[in-house]
């Protein structure tokens, strides 16, 4: 490639990356004054849509409660998805290895994804008490179980026939063929169950929240600015609530992107560490 090709490249891949950062941005920005403009000129009243600007300035007024309170949930989210996540993984390898294990695992995935966090979320606070953050944590968990054990299985059972004849010619023992041909092919897939779930847990940290336990977290705060009709504080914990979601996300996206250079290893190295 010569210099200028490469000139050209870098300067065409330049202008990729500032279209997708200013795009967003100034999307975001049509959209605030639009909503800004219907509230001052149309006279949109404050309990149906509150104006950015009031929204910002309870957001200022209020930054060591909305900070305070994002780690509070955001402890209980991260909790839920570390521990939903590992158990996600392990049962997932259990259940590609073991047909009885995946047969017993299936229907109570199933019934876990089908159950709501609304009507799970009482019951636990209830089991755990009003003073412990124990029943939230498991809420958490239990929504992020499914989406990483589902995307995880798939991912492991994407190696084909032919590479695992491969494996044994080469006298690979079951460990090797997981770490070289296994999980290299399943990580795109964890990955993607771990990003699903993140945004899975602070939501299920948030709604549960709403239903008992001690108070001092976002979807606490949310509720009772809500019921006291301060309605743009409610909404500046709810800015708090979306940028705690954002940071999860894009945490877990740059934990892809660093996993993603370990690339799976060549086949031919298995046998040669026999």
């Amino acid at each position: 490639m010569s210099a200028e090709q490469a000139r050209t490249r870098s300067g065409a891949a330049a202008r990729d990356t500032t279209a997708r950062i200013v795009a967003p941005l100034v999307f975001g920005a049509g959209v605030l004054a639009i909503w800004q403009s219907l509230v001052t000129f149309v006279g949109v009243d404050d309990y149906l849509l509150p104006s950015p600007a009031a929204i910002g300035g309870e957001l200022v007024e209020f930054w060591p409660s909305v900070v305070s309170a994002g780690i509070l949930t955001g402890g209980n989210a991260l909790f839920g998805l570390i521990v939903g996540s590992l158990v996600g993984i392990l049962l997932a390898l259990l259940a590609s290895a073991s047909r009885a294990v995946d047969s017993l695992a299936a229907p109570v995935v199933a019934a876990l994804a089908v159950v709501p966090i609304v009507a799970l979320a009482p019951v636990l606070n209830s089991m755990y008490g009003a003073d412990s953050q124990v029943g939230r944590q498991a809420i958490a968990a239990l929504a992020c179980f499914v989406p990483v054990f589902i995307n995880t299985l798939r991912g492991l059972r994407q190696t084909r026939p032919v590479h695992r004849e491969l494996m044994r010619s080469y006298a690979a023992k079951p460990g090797q063929v997981m770490r070289v041909l296994t999980l290299p092919a399943a990580r795109p897939f964890i990955f993607t169950g771990i990003r699903i779930a993140s945004s899975l847990a602070v939501i299920s940290a948030l709604v549960a929240e709403y239903f008992g336990g001690p108070r001092g977290g976002l979807g606490g705060l949310i509720s009772t600015s809500a019921a006291s009709s301060a309605y743009a504080r409610a909404w500046a914990y709810v800015v708090g609530a979306i940028i705690l979601g954002l940071v999860f996300f894009v945490v877990t996206a740059a934990m892809e992107r660093l996993a993603s250079p370990a690339s799976a290893r060549p086949l031919g190295r298995a046998g040669g560490r026999q």
